[in-house]
């Protein structure tokens, strides 16, 4: 199975990085993975112009940053991951940018029947990362990950919190033993 986990933190060693590295470190023995940091790319918001719709059969997109090629990577996967800490109960800015993007990626949400996505199908899961307990906390990002979904029309795979999660020794015990519960579920 080839895996993309995309890294929304703005810390390549933070919390959520040693979570996922360490699911990836179980993982990459019998399958592909390929992780993107996205404080590494170049990802614009959607400037909501539209362009996108004009071109039915590919992205679309008329912005020249990374997003595109973070998508190219996404529709050659068999599984993504969306790695966050949780910032005022949602994605970081970095992630939440290039979800807002996820628009070229889908065509006639406004007509039902012809919904359709480039990305539909697709496994997708969650790793969330927190400070706080997960009710209160982090219910309003495992809602917005739900809703992303069923715009891109891709499957939830699971959702994965790590709550109580204050510096990196938590994120290395108690990290070990969720990344670990990731892997046998996925």
């Amino acid at each position: 199975m080839k895996i993309t986990t995309i890294l929304g933190s703005p810390k390549k060693k933070g919390n959520t990085a040693t979570v996922l590295g360490q699911f990836e470190k179980i993982m990459e023995k019998d399958h592909q993975i390929n992780r993107i940091n996205l404080k590494d790319k170049n990802i614009n918001g959607c400037l909501g112009c539209g362009a996108c719709r004009k071109k039915p059969d590919e992205i679309g997109c008329v912005q020249k940053d990374d997003a595109i090629s973070v998508f190219e990577q996404m529709l050659g996967s068999d599984l993504i991951i969306y790695a966050s800490p949780l910032y005022c109960w949602d994605f970081t800015a970095q992630l939440k940018a290039l979800i807002d993007r996820h628009f070229c990626m889908v065509k006639a949400f406004n007509l039902p029947d012809n919904h359709v996505s480039f990305l539909e199908n697709k496994k997708v899961a969650l790793l969330v990362t927190c400070g706080g307990p997960v009710e209160n906390n982090a219910d309003v990002i495992q809602t917005v990950f739900e809703r992303v979904a069923f715009y891109i029309k891709a499957k939830i795979a699971g959702k994965f919190i790590l709550p109580l999660c204050s510096d990196i020794n938590v994120a290395k015990t108690k990290g070990l033993k969720l990344a670990e519960k990731m892997a046998a579920e996925l």
